[in-house]
């Protein structure tokens, strides 16, 4: 080897490595049925159309790591495999799949709602009429590496928990915390990320106790204690707005001013025309609507990635009026993809 190429190589290794572009998304694309199989039943027959759009919603927005928060869990995960090799043929190929158990449907074998009777969906650790009913999985290009499963933590257990007294002795004693599952999941980039997953229990569908309200509070601040030292990306379905609709709204108020993480503001011009009347917060910012006006449009699925990343772009796919796509994403689920571009390596 001559002094010139030698001196090219030894500079080619001292270099460092070129930036890469990591788009990461969430998205709840409604992917759940009313009983075990018939996910799995819909995907292969490959004419539901609300299957089908929410797949041309991920295709359009092509993430390189995506997070579903509604998604029906099988032991052999023969959905989301379905699932998978359904964006495979559109173009969008996820060779990394990674989903557990969700909480729920998964039974407690305690009268959890204390109406003096067992087995119902409100037993289940999270609501659930079958095991794994809307669950949660993780697509990606990247390499995953270790998992670490919050999931199985009970919510007597968290510091500083809300449950009060919403809980018999019996109940409070196997209630998990996670109303579906509180995942940290490693991106193998260089360096790795960490991805820190969640769905959180709607805070309504309660009486005055609001042991739902409460739970919900408690798995959002749930984060506040678990954040890694290295970067992450903390994304998932609070089921919470900042301002808007029920619940107890300082729990994600807390996350988005802590400054060891950062918002970058997803926004879309299909939701600020779609905005409500009453909109007390930023209405470009919402990622869910529910037709029915009732809770509205909020803004419930979230990205903030740690406060030493680089946020190149952010966004929500929520098409205005008119423009491509706009009724496939309707269709598809009352949630929105939301993305975010971040700078990984360099």
């Amino acid at each position: 080897m001559g002094l010139k190429t030698g001196l090219f190589l030894a500079l080619l290794a001292a270099a460092p490595a070129a930036a890469d572009t990591l788009r990461i998304a969430s998205f709840d694309p409604n992917l759940t049925r009313k009983g075990p199989g018939l996910l799995l039943r819909d995907i292969v027959s490959g004419k539901d159309p609300q299957i089908l759009g929410a797949a041309l919603v991920i295709a359009k927005t092509d993430p390189d790591v995506l997070l579903l928060t509604g998604i029906d869990w099988d032991h052999d995960r023969a959905a989301l495999k379905a699932f998978a090799q359904l964006l495979a043929r559109s173009g969008t190929d996820y060779p990394h799949l990674f989903a557990a158990q969700p909480n729920s449907g998964m039974e407690s074998g305690v009268d959890l709602d204390g109406n003096g009777r067992l087995g119902e969906a409100e037993d289940s650790q999270g609501w659930g009429s079958f095991t794994g009913q809307n669950g949660m999985a993780i697509l990606s290009r990247v390499p995953l590496g270790e998992v670490t499963d919050y999931s199985a933590l009970l919510w007597r257990d968290q510091p500083g928990n809300l449950i009060g007294d919403t809980l018999t002795p019996d109940a409070a004693a196997v209630q998990r915390l996670s109303d579906t599952g509180h995942w940290d999941v490693e991106l193998l980039t260089d360096p790795p990320l960490h991805l820190l997953a969640y769905s959180a229990a709607p805070p309504v569908f309660d009486g005055p106790e609001d042991r739902n309200g409460r739970r919900n509070h408690d798995e959002n601040a749930f984060w506040l204690t678990h954040l890694p030292d290295a970067p992450f990306v903390l994304a998932g379905n609070a089921n919470l707005d900042p301002k808007d609709g029920d619940g107890r709204h300082e729990a994600i108020q807390s996350l988005l001013t802590d400054p060891r993480l950062q918002d970058p503001h997803p926004a879309s011009e299909g939701a600020r025309q779609a905005a409500d009347a009453d909109h007390r917060g930023d209405p470009s910012l919402d990622t869910a609507d529910w037709p029915d006006g009732k809770p509205g449009n909020l803004r419930v699925t979230y990205l903030l990635p740690s406060s030493g990343l680089r946020v190149l772009d952010a966004g929500v796919f929520w098409p205005a009026p008119g423009a491509e796509m706009a009724g496939i994403a309707a269709a598809a689920s009352p949630h929105r993809l939301v993305w975010v571009d971040l700078e990984i390596g360099g």
